[in-house]
């Protein structure tokens, strides 16, 4: 029982993948994050619309659906596409010269795997929520400090890493950590493409074994570990970003 009938190894196996999907997902999503706030922000009208463009998007799809879009709906255009540029080539230097025969540089198929098209939908679709994330806590930071900053000769990076990021960190934080959680969550859809993470681990030991209650309260259990340690850490993140402020 303590094992789970043998499959505890495997359990642990797809919790580790789990969170490399999040942790993953997450840095892309903290990156997109950023520039989408940065482009919101903007003093450039296309940056706005880009960026507008992106969050209005993403934020109105359902998750599930963006993923099954990106890993079967995105293979698919992408190996279609390789198959026309080819066939493009190949029609074009033959009718140049027919004795000519070119020979593609380009794969006849790429394959993506699921670990790779569910980092990049969850990230794709959390640098949406990370962007207005960001662009609330950067409206919040005083921007007399970064006109002081122009003032004194700082490039526009050296203001954003000495006074910007640092005070928009604590503005940002409680609703990062919200994002976070949901992400972390939301790592559950992947086993719908197929990536042996924790939840299909535990549906197909549950098949084999008719013991469906065991499994998903288990794995429901090591997701609800996985939050509090986060909690327990964005917790001590925020009382040392707003020591400042007391």
């Amino acid at each position: 029982m303590f094992d789970l009938y043998g499959y505890g190894w495997s359990l642990a196996q797809g919790a580790w993948i789990t969170i490399q999907v999040a942790l993953l997902s997450l840095l892309l999503a903290a990156t997109l994050g950023m520039l989408g706030a940065l482009a919101k922000l903007s003093p450039y009208r296309w940056a706005r619309a880009i960026a507008t463009l992106y969050t209005t998007v993403i934020r109105g799809i359902p998750d599930l659906v963006l993923m099954m879009l990106i890993f079967f709906g995105g293979q698919m255009l992408l190996n279609d596409s390789l198959y026309n540029i080819n066939e493009w080539f190949n029609n074009y230097f033959t009718q140049s010269d027919p004795s000519h025969e070119w020979t593609s540089y380009l794969p006849d198929y790429i394959e993506i795997s699921p670990f790779v098209a569910g980092v990049l939908t969850i990230g794709f679709i959390f640098g949406a929520y990370m962007a207005e994330t960001f662009r609330g806590a950067i409206l919040a930071v005083d921007k007399g400090e970064l006109e002081a900053g122009k003032a004194y000769g700082m490039s526009g990076f050296l203001s954003f890493r000495r006074i910007l990021l640092p005070q928009m960190i604590r503005h940002a934080l409680p609703g990062f950590g919200n994002n976070w959680l949901v992400l972390l969550k939301t790592t559950a859809l992947v086993s719908i493409i197929g990536l042996d993470d924790m939840v299909r681990k535990g549906a197909l030991a549950a098949g084999t074994t008719q013991k469906p209650f065991t499994f998903y309260f288990t794995v429901a259990i090591v997701f609800l570990i996985f939050t509090s340690i986060s909690t327990l850490a964005l917790n001590w993140a925020e009382r040392k970003y707003s020591i400042p402020t007391r």
